[in-house]
C-alpha cells in the first residue's frame, strides 16, 4: 500500500484538528496524483483513520443474525474496495475545494465535528463527521453530507439489494464496485 504524503502530519488527538489534516491530506491526493494512485491512498486513509469494521457492520446489523460466517468474511473483504471505488471518483469533483472547521460539538461518547466545504465558485457544503475514540486517537465513525446521513442512506441501499436479491448478490455487487 501506498502510504498518502502528508499522512504523518494528520493530528489523532484533536477532534477538530483531526478532520482538518485529515481533510487537508485528502485534497492533497486528489491534487497530486493519478485516479489509481489517489485511490491506493485513499484505502490507506480509510484503513488508518476510519472504523472501517465498525461502519461495515452498522450497514447489515439488520443482517448480521441469518448470514454465514463465510459470508460475513466476504463482505468484510470487500467492504474497503467498495467503499473507495463508491465515493472516491465523487471525491475527484472536489480537487479544487478547500475546508474549514466550523466547530466541535460532543455526542454521545464521540465528537461532531461541522465543516463546510468551501469549492470555488459555489455554495459552501455543509459536512458533518462523527469521530470517536480510538486507541490513542480518533477514528471516523459516520459523515453526513449536505444533510444526507450516509451511514443510514447506505444501509438503506444494502437492505433493499438484500431483499430482492439475497445476501451473496449484495457481495458480488460491492466486489465488482471495488
Amino acid at each position: 500500500m501506498l502510504a498518502s504524503p502528508a499522512a504523518a502530519a494528520i493530528n489523532n488527538q484533536d477532534p477538530s484538528k483531526f478532520i482538518e489534516t485529515l481533510s487537508n491530506d485528502g485534497f492533497a491526493v486528489l491534487r497530486n496524483g493519478s485516479r489509481a494512485s489517489a485511490k491506493a491512498q485513499f484505502r490507506t486513509m480509510l484503513a488508518q483513520h476510519f472504523a472501517v469494521d465498525a461502519i461495515g457492520d452498522r450497514l447489515i446489523r439488520r443482517w448480521l443474525p441469518t448470514i454465514s460466517p463465510q459470508q460475513k468474511a466476504a463482505y468484510k473483504a470487500a467492504f474497503p474496495n467498495y467503499i473507495v471505488g463508491t465515493y472516491a471518483d465523487r471525491l475527484f469533483e472536489y480537487a479544487d475545494a478547500d475546508l474549514r472547521v466550523v466547530r466541535a460539538m460532543p455526542l454521545g461518547g464521540g465528537v461532531e465535528v461541522t465543516t463546510q466545504v468551501l469549492k470555488p465558485g459555489q455554495q459552501p457544503v455543509v459536512a458533518i463527521w462523527s469521530v470517536a475514540k480510538a486507541g490513542s486517537g480518533y477514528k471516523v465513525t459516520n459523515l453526513k453530507v449536505a444533510g444526507i446521513n450516509l451511514a443510514i442512506a447506505q444501509a438503506a441501499d444494502f437492505d433493499a439489494i438484500v431483499q430482492r436479491k439475497g445476501f451473496d448478490a449484495l457481495v458480488a455487487q460491492m466486489k465488482a464496485r471495488g
